[in-house]
């Protein structure tokens, strides 16, 4: 019996903005004081307080002179750094201390009412068969493990739109009842597949195809992603909060990173267990029951969940309009409107997720998410949001929208001339943002410690080696990440297509040709044009060094990242070592070995590798990319007619000196910090207007002569003073 999901048409930014100006509306019931609710407020408050300090801090400290645009920013962009820096500290008193206001498990034991059945669904489209099939079998032979598999049905959802794909994941899912030995499909069936004829809305569209169809048999659902694993224990765990917490409408897991074999998913994996930890400790701290979900291992209340997250498209045309992709941010927010609680509960192990295995497909993925971010930035003004979940919709739009303020900040600090760390407060601003960049990193080193498990990480040496290891790889892709969130944002809001592709789920190696055609056209205009302006004299080259040679190495960097050699080396000699890696938990291990399965992937699907699709969505306007780099390199190869060359230091002092005591009297040797008076013959025929008598002209001449001697001799000074120091 299909169930009814109706979306409602959004209001729109203005008149959302009229809605919440009206006196005496109000949209909905206001929520229930509950003690977390003003814990929160409270912590919020705190927040928004920490972070206006340092943004009043970087303004103050601002050194005099400074053009205002690059003072706003300078502002803007410390505050920024600030809630992350700020978030990352409450992380880790949370980790010490821990949250009394916290999402927690009270009778972890208790039996679970037959009626609380639960869905476990796979939304999946052209996947790699291994990696879902593999980790899927894991979660089930774990939760069978836990003697409550009776509650729980298992359903992949496919979107897949190529027959043969098709034809593997039947033959799949086939395979994998056989060996879990599951029943008929028409009796006593646990694991279902289902392949969905018209793909609408994407992954939203699939879940929301799930609720109309079988929604109703459920009281909740747990979507899983296609590369994800999760324990049983962890699964009856999240059942049992959702019947503790009635009002709770989806409670989310914080995904562990499962890394491959190569340097980039090695690296970021270390990130994430050591200072990703923190930020989503921090983050729980600050919203409680406003929560965010991510989309994938949570656990959702499907009756809520079907009367009040259904979406509607955003009206209009262009990227920003049409079906909403971040669909998670935006069903939390509606769930939070209705009255339900949204909770993260990081203390819920035993949940995990693939991290992609190079670059390229890092920033595919981020391209997606980029564009659903400053989509969701059109609902912030709608009518019930509670303040944490607008927040959250300008925090996402901002975590991309952040990286073309970064390079604008850049380039303004590359034309003008930045001032000297010794000057004002530039060097206690400097300081200030090093360490609060720094810190986080810090914090979560420093967390592993202080719980005596660095053994758990290949030792206290190997800990602090990989933390470094990660610090200059994270340094290295701050400039390209920046360039390439930039066009990602300008694609989005010029209405550019987007290629809706998963990213690849298995560890492929980097074609030098991929990575020139993607990375290599993003760097070279920018390369191109530090070189112009250098060569112009607008630009010095030492100003932007610190950006342009991770652009340079950009390439060669995505190549040898995304190399298995290179990662298997790394982790033979200790370094870039988790918990996970060292002593795997059954369900990791078991979704690793997927090679029952490997066997069913078509050829096709894998001929080409894996990040020529990720190169080819990720750079899809290369054409008109490297047209405009080609005239770029024309214009710095060819000769600038009409341009001097750019002298030496010294000739340049040289030519400053001769064209000042040109432009002086022959007077000027004589000229002293007190000039001679002068006195001025006036005709005998003249006669000084009404008011104003011989005296006071006189006076008024001297002043000039005196302000324009002084000028002139404190340019002289400054310019010999010049050559004095350049000369050898």
């Amino acid at each position: 019996m299909r169930s009814a999901m109706r979306p409602h048409p959004w209001f729109g930014f203005l008149r959302g903005l009229l809605f919440a100006v009206m006196p005496g509306m109000r949209f909905g019931s206001p929520p229930r004081a509950v003690a977390w609710l003003q814990a929160a407020k409270a912590r919020r408050r705190v927040l928004l307080a920490l972070v206006a300090a340092f943004a009043a801090a970087a303004f103050a400290l601002t050194p005099e002179g400074t053009p205002w645009a690059q003072t706003l920013l300078q502002t803007l962009l410390f505050a920024w750094v600030a809630i992350g820096f700020v978030t990352a500290l409450m992380g880790g008193w949370v980790m010490l201390r821990g949250d009394p206001h916290a999402l927690r498990l009270k009778q972890p034991h208790a039996p679970i009412d037959r009626g609380a059945r639960t869905a476990v669904i796979m939304p999946i489209c052209n996947e790699d068969i291994a990696t879902v099939y593999g980790g899927l079998r894991a979660t089930c032979e774990s939760l069978a493990a836990t003697g409550a598999l009776s509650l729980f049905d298992i359903y992949v959802l496919s979107d897949t739109a190529d027959p043969k794909l098709r034809e593997a994941e039947v033959a799949a899912w086939e395979r994998m009842r056989t060996m879990l030995g599951d029943g008929e499909v028409d009796g006593g069936a646990r694991v279902f597949y289902r392949w969905r004829r018209r793909r609408t809305k994407r992954k939203a569209g699939n879940v929301a195809d799930f609720c109309r169809r079988w929604g109703s048999q459920y009281r909740y659902m747990v979507v899983l992603d296609a590369d994800s694993t999760m324990s049983g224990e962890t699964l009856v765990s999240m059942v049992r909060l959702m019947e503790e917490n009635p009002r709770a409408g989806i409670v989310q897991s914080l995904p562990t990173a499962r890394a491959q074999d190569t340097l980039h998913s090695q690296l970021q994996q270390f990130a994430t267990r050591v200072t990703g930890r923190l930020f989503s400790l921090g983050m729980a701290f600050w919203q409680l029951g406003e929560s965010h979900y991510w989309g994938h291992n949570a656990i959702i209340r499907v009756e809520a969940f079907m009367k009040h997250c259904a979406l509607a498209p955003i009206p209009g045309r262009g990227g920003l309009a049409g079906d909403i992709l971040s669909h998670d941010f935006v069903e939390a927010a509606l769930m939070r409107r209705a009255g339900y609680e949204v909770w993260l509960a990081p203390q819920l192990d035993g949940s995990w997720e693939q991290y992609p295995p190079n670059l390229l497909a890092e920033l595919q993925r981020d391209r997606r998410w980029c564009q659903g971010n400053l989509q969701n930035a059109r609902l912030v003004a709608e009518p019930g949001w509670r303040p944490a979940h607008r927040a959250m919709f300008v925090t996402g739009a901002l975590s991309y929208a952040i990286a073309p303020l970064w390079l604008v900040f850049v380039v303004l600090g590359a034309l003008f001339d930045p001032p000297q760390l010794t000057q004002d407060g530039a060097m206690v601003l400097w300081i200030m943002t090093a360490v609060l960049l720094l810190m986080p990193r810090a914090l979560g080193v420093a967390a592993v410690f202080l719980a005596r498990d660095q053994h758990r990480f290949g030792g206290s040496l190997a800990l602090l080696a990989s933390a470094v290891l990660e610090l200059l790889a994270s340094a290295v892709q701050a400039p390209l990440r920046m360039l390439a969130h930039t066009s990602f944002v300008i694609g989005a809001l010029t209405g550019l297509k987007l290629d809706w592709k998963s990213p690849p789920r298995q560890a492929t190696a980097v074609a030098w040709r991929d990575a020139a055609l993607s990375i290599g056209l993003l760097t070279l205009p920018a390369l191109a044009l530090a070189v112009l302006g250098q060569r112009s004299g607008d630009i010095a080259f030492w100003h932007l060094a610190p950006l342009l040679l991770p652009l340079v190495l950009a390439v060669p960097f995505t190549v040898l990242t995304g190399s298995e050699a290179l990662g298997r080396a790394v982790r033979r000699v200790g370094l870039l070592l988790t918990p996970e890696d060292r002593d795997p938990p059954r369900p990791v291990a078991r979704a690793a070995d997927n090679r029952s399965f490997a066997d069913l992937m078509p050829l096709p699907q894998i001929v080409g590798g894996a990040s020529r699709g990720a190169a080819a969505a990720f750079a899809r306007p290369r054409a008109v990319m490297a047209l405009g780099a080609a005239a770029l390199a024309v214009l710095v190869v060819l000769p600038q007619p009409g341009v001097t060359p750019q002298l030496s230091p010294a000739m340049q002092a040289e030519r400053e000196i001769f064209a000042l005591m040109r432009s002086m009297p022959l007077s000027v040797p004589d000229v002293t910090l007190e000039p001679r008076s002068v006195r001025v013959r006036l005709d005998a025929n003249y006669r000084p207007a009404a008011r104003i008598d011989d005296d006071i002209r006189q006076r008024a001449l001297e002043s000039v002569q005196r302000a324009q001697g002084q000028e002139n001799y404190e340019r002289l000074v400054n310019s010999l003073a010049k050559a004095a120091a350049i000369a050898p």
